[in-house]
């Protein structure tokens, strides 16, 4: 009986999950090969990664609905990394990274990784937009990108004067790349809702392809090998014997570190979009591990769950991760089947692509959401971690962003540790309560958040904040969005037994919690 009625479930999940499959595929298979170029290497090496992200993360992952592949957030690392050391060393990178997320599983840490600030982290995904954007500017026009964004943005008058003045054809892949632009956000605005299973990113590629190919236009197209899967390779001794170097170290920790903040953070966003099974946290972690570990021994680029597929899945319908295997399977399938088609492809259409992903990235939103919610000081770490991200590097940027936040939350650290207390029943009537008091920081966040998720659903919870003297944004944005799913599934949150400013920026949270 019960495989009779596991097998009865399967049917009945297949029916959501693999049309949603398909639509993920559709998504993906544009953003793997652009990725990939914004990172200064072949376009299957993001095909690739979408295939472990998909097939492999996807089996294994602690987020079932949340897509793993390769991410825009670390295209520019990726890029100066290679051209500073070599694409062959960057196998043995992804394997320590991944070897280091594994570790940081199994140590059951997954969890620090949403203390994070959203303003560093929003900042952080906000400086990786701007070098995207500078970047891909460079190769609408058939060039190649600088090392640096000062040097792209510096770089872009020269690109103009030599766009007017005609020299090549850049004029053919400017025309191309703006045509693919306007296809996508065109598409998003105005498509049926029967062709809705159509991405934005699938149909501006399409427009600027196929407009290169009946104007004739001398172009660059993407390159791909005749048996694409043949590029599949392990790291070479000499690869594997520079992992000793200081800069190599510090290439894995970086993405190790950035690829998990992404990683979980995503898989949290993906958690507020449906009510199935919640995120284990720290099994995501090791699955990613996982997932890089094996993209470094085959070639790969580094992978991360991405939130621009996920919320594609979520919103195709999947309830499963069958959904997400599948997609990964598609890849595959195109791949073995189509690789020819690929180099139809004008680069410049990729990077168009590129281009409105990045300034989505930037998403001047947040500092909005951040300065009318949090204040004006939360809004400057956003724009001091966009800023240094641009004119430094990432890891840097994330530092200044995590200084500044320690330095915002030092005040209520001075208040005391936060205390968290679970009232016993008849002191609140049978109704459950979570007493908060000291301050809040996002130094205390994970055992915040097991407290939050311990409370009941349904009926009524109370938060009392009597002896709470601060709280950061931090909390604040992880309280929202706790209330926002426990309001979801008809409970009701009341802030109760305080006053002043921390009891009143709580009660406004929950009041109007984010989303």
């Amino acid at each position: 009986m019960p495989a009779i009625h596991g097998l009865a479930t399967l049917r009945r999940n297949l029916k959501r999950d693999l049309p949603a499959s398909f639509v993920v595929f559709l998504v993906a298979l544009p953003l793997c090969m652009g990725i990939s170029i914004a990172s200064g290497v072949p376009p299957e090496r993001g095909l690739i990664t979408g295939i472990v992200g998909g097939i492999l993360v996807g089996l294994i992952a602690g987020a079932p609905l949340q897509v793993s592949g390769p991410a825009a957030g670390l295209a520019v690392i990726v890029f100066e990394f290679v051209r500073a050391h070599g694409l062959e060393t960057l196998g043995p990178v992804l394997v320590l990274a991944g070897a280091l997320q594994l570790v940081a599983g199994f140590l059951r840490i997954g969890g620090w990784f949403r203390a994070i600030s959203p303003a560093v982290v929003h900042g952080m995904l906000a400086g990786i937009g701007v070098l995207i954007v500078l970047g891909q500017l460079h190769v609408l026009t058939d060039a190649l990108p600088h090392p640096s964004g000062l040097d792209n943005l510096v770089a872009i008058p020269a690109a103009f004067f030599n766009f007017v003045s005609g020299e090549g054809n850049r004029a053919g892949a400017v025309a191309v790349g703006l045509i693919t632009i306007a296809a996508m956000i065109g598409w998003e605005r105005v498509r049926p809702a029967r062709l809705k299973m159509l991405p934005g990113a699938l149909i501006g590629v399409l427009a600027g392809t196929l407009a290169a190919v009946l104007a004739g236009l001398d172009v660059k197209r993407v390159e791909v090998p005749d048996a694409i899967l043949s590029s599949l390779a392990l790291p070479t001794p000499e690869a594997w014997g520079r992992l000793a170097e200081p800069a190599i170290l510090v290439m894995a920790l970086t993405i190790a570190a950035v690829a998990s903040a992404e990683s979980l953070l995503s898989a949290a966003a993906v958690d507020r979009m449906h009510d199935g099974p919640r995120t284990r946290y720290d099994r995501e972690l090791g699955a990613q591990g996982v997932g890089n570990l094996v993209c470094g021994l085959i070639g790969g680029l580094p992978m991360t769950g991405v939130i621009v597929r996920s919320s594609a899945n979520v919103q195709a319908g999947a309830v499963s991760r069958a959904s997400t295997v599948l997609h990964g399977t598609w890849i595959l399938a195109f791949l073995v089947a189509l690789p020819w088609v690929l180099t139809l492809v004008p680069t410049a259409a990729l990077a168009g692509i590129l281009v409105v992903t990045g300034w989505r990235l930037v998403g001047p939103g947040h500092a909005l959401h951040l300065r009318k919610r949090y204040g004006w000081l939360t809004a400057g770490i956003w724009l001091a971690t966009l800023v240094t991200v641009v004119a430094t590097d990432l890891l840097t940027g994330v530092l200044t962003g995590l200084g500044l936040s320690l330095l915002q939350s030092l005040p209520a650290l001075a208040r005391g540790r936060l205390r968290i207390e679970h009232a016993a029943a008849p002191e609140t009537a049978g109704v459950p309560e979570l007493r908060l008091s000291g301050g809040a920081t996002f130094l205390q966040l994970p055992g915040l958040t097991e407290a939050l998720e311990r409370t009941p659903e349904g009926g009524e919870v109370r938060l009392a904040t009597r002896d709470l003297s601060a709280i950061d944004h931090t909390c604040l944005e992880v309280i929202g969005d706790w209330a926002s799913r426990r309001a979801a599934s008809g409970t009701r949150i009341a802030v109760v037994g305080g006053s002043g400013a921390p009891h009143d920026r709580l009660a406004a949270v929950v009041a109007a919690p984010a989303h």
